[in-house]
């Protein structure tokens, strides 16, 4: 699903127009990245946590000549599902 698909979705399941809808979502993500980019957790109680993670560093290899490189220490963005989230995947593809 690409985001004009979950704007058609969310307008199916609200009395809120499509460019409504739009507009909360990309605030929506948009506070999530920002709040993430600055080092704070954000929760969605049952849906799950963005957070920023530190990847250490570690040794790779460059795939054209086969050297051994160091790949420097980063901050990545992560998710974790939250329980509600886990449970509804997790459900039986009979069950579905």
């Amino acid at each position: 699903m690409n985001k004009g698909e979950l704007v058609d979705q969310v307008a199916q399941r609200t009395t809120a127009t499509k460019k409504q809808v739009d507009a909360v979502i990309t605030a929506t993500v948009e506070a999530v990245m920002d709040a993430v980019s600055s080092g704070e957790k954000v929760t969605l109680v049952g849906f799950g946590t963005f957070e920023a993670r530190t990847r250490k560093q570690r040794e790779g290899r460059n795939p054209k000549t086969n050297e051994k490189m160091i790949i420097p220490e980063t901050i990545v963005p992560a998710f974790s599902a939250g329980k509600l989230f886990k449970e509804k995947v997790a459900v039986e593809p009979s069950e579905k």
